[in-house]
C-alpha cells in the first residue's frame, strides 16, 4: 500500500495554475492584493488539476492518538492516561477541537493507533461499548476492521459534526522508549503509515474534500523534536520546545533525551521509515500516511502544529510532491515548528502562539482556505462586471 500511494503522488498540474494566475489577474481586485491567498488558490488549482479548483469542503479532521514509552525519561509532567482519558473527552464532544469543529462545520474522527491504556466507553451511557479485536473497549459504532459507522449511517460516512467517532487500529499499546532503543520496528512504523493512508481515502471517498490533521499523545512533542531535528539535520537544542509548558529542568532532560536518542540510532533522512521507526511516535507515523493518502487522491491537507509538520517531514521524504497537497495551517510555538515549515517551504496561514494540537489550529484556518477558493469561484472579473481597469 505505501509504494502504490508514494507512485500515484505527482507534481502540481503547471496548466491549472497558469489558468489560476490568468483568472487572479482579471478579477475586480488590484493584482496582489489578496496577499498569500492568490498563490495559495494557484496551488490548490494545481492540486485539482483545473480552475478554479473545488471548495474544500466538507471538512474532515482525524485526531490520531497514542503513547510514548519516552514518558518514562520524565519529559513531561503529565501522567500517560491523560491521553485515554481525552479521548473520551473528543468522543464526548468537550474538547478545545470538538467547539472549532463544530464552528467550521468539519467531521472529527478519532484514531487510535497506539494508546497505551484502555480506552473510555463513548460518552452514550445507553449504548454497549463494542470489543475490538485486541480485548480493548472501543467506542459504540466502531467495528472491527476499524471502520466507523455513525447511527444509521452507512459504512465509511464521514461523522457529522457532533458525532466524533473512533477508529479502532491500534498498531501496539504505545512506543518503546526511544531513549533506550528503538521506538517502533519497521513493520510497526509501516502498519502506522498504511492505517493513516487508509483513514485519508475513506474520509475521502465518503465525500471529504479537505483532511486536517489532529493529535494527540502525552509526550509527543519528544518524538515530534526527534523527527524534524533528524530530518533538518541541525541540533535538537533548535527543534525541541516546552511541550505543554515543563519547567527548565525538564526542558533541559528533554533536549538531552533527544539529542542522545539521535547519537545512539543515528537515523538516515534518506529512510523516513527508519527515521520514523527509531524515533518516531505512531500518531505522527499515521499522519505522515494520512498526508501522502490525500495527496494521491490530489486532496488537499491542512496541518495543524509541530506534530503534524514532524509528520510532514517525513511524509515529504517518502514523497517530495506531496508537499503540494499541504497547507500550513499556523506557526505552532514549538520552535520546531518553525524550522520544520521552513524545510517544507510552506509559510503558515496564522500565527497566534497557540500549542494545543488536537487540529485546533487547522481548523481555525480553514476558512482562509475556504475563501482563498471562493474567491475564484466568485469574484466577478473586469470584463462582466463592467468595470473600467487601470
Amino acid at each position: 500500500m505505501l509504494e502504490t500511494t508514494i507512485a500515484a503522488i505527482r507534481p502540481l498540474d503547471e496548466p491549472a495554475m497558469a489558468a489560476a494566475r490568468e483568472l487572479q489577474g482579471r478579477l475586480t481586485k488590484p493584482a496582489g492584493s489578496l496577499g498569500a491567498l492568490e498563490e495559495l488558490s494557484v496551488r490548490l488549482a494545481g492540486l485539482a488539476g483545473h480552475c478554479p479548483p473545488p471548495l474544500p469542503e466538507p471538512a474532515a479532521v482525524a485526531i490520531f492518538a497514542g503513547d510514548h514509552g519516552v514518558h518514562a525519561q520524565g519529559v513531561t509532567p503529565w501522567p500517560q492516561e491523560v491521553t485515554a482519558q481525552m479521548i473520551g473527552n473528543f468522543l464526548a464532544g468537550g474538547a478545545v477541537v470538538n467547539a472549532f469543529a463544530r464552528q467550521a462545520g468539519a467531521s472529527v474522527t478519532v484514531v487510535d493507533v497506539g494508546v497505551a491504556t484502555p480506552l473510555p466507553v463513548a460518552a452514550d451511557p445507553s449504548a454497549a461499548p463494542e470489543t475490538v479485536a485486541d480485548g480493548r473497549t472501543a467506542a459504540p459504532g466502531t467495528v472491527a476492521d476499524g471502520r466507523t459507522a455513525a447511527a444509521g449511517a452507512d459504512a465509511g460516512a464521514v461523522p457529522a459534526r457532533d458525532a466524533p467517532r473512533l477508529v479502532a487500529a491500534n498498531v501496539r499499546p504505545g512506543t518503546r522508549d526511544l531513549a533506550v532503543t528503538a521506538a517502533l520496528t519497521r513493520d510497526e512504523a509501516r502498519a502506522a503509515v498504511e492505517t493513516g493512508i487508509r483513514v485519508a481515502g475513506e474520509l475521502v471517498d465518503a465525500g471529504a474534500g479537505i483532511l486536517l490533521t489532529g493529535d494527540m499523545g502525552i509526550g509527543n512533542t519528544t518524538p515530534a523534536a526527534a523527527l524534524i531535528a533528524a530530518f533538518a539535520g541541525i541540533d535538537p537544542a533548535e527543534t525541541t520546545g516546552r511541550g505543554t509548558g515543563v519547567d527548565d529542568p525538564t526542558y533541559a532532560r528533554k533536549v538531552d533525551v533527544v539529542r542522545a536518542a539521535l547519537r545512539r540510532h543515528a537515523p538516515d533522512p534518506a529512510d523516513p521509515l527508519g527515521v520514523l521507526a527509531a524515533v518516531g511516535g505512531l500518531e505522527h507515523a499515521a499522519l505522515a500516511g494520512l498526508i501522502l493518502g490525500a495527496a494521491a487522491r490530489r486532496t488537499p491537507v491542512l496541518l495543524d502544529g509541530v506534530i503534524a509538520v514532524s509528520a510532514a517531514l517525513a511524509a515529504a521524504a517518502f514523497a517530495p510532491h506531496a508537499v503540494g497537497a499541504m497547507v500550513a495551517g499556523h506557526r505552532s510555538a514549538e520552535p520546531g515548528a518553525t524550522v520544520a515549515l521552513r524545510r517544507l517551504g510552506l509559510e503558515p496561514l496564522i500565527d497566534l502562539g497557540l500549542r494545543l494540537g488536537e487540529g485546533t489550529g487547522a481548523l481555525l484556518a480553514l476558512p482562509v482556505v475556504t475563501g482563498a477558493v471562493r474567491v475564484l469561484h466568485e469574484v466577478a472579473t473586469f470584463d462582466s462586471a463592467g468595470v473600467a481597469e487601470k
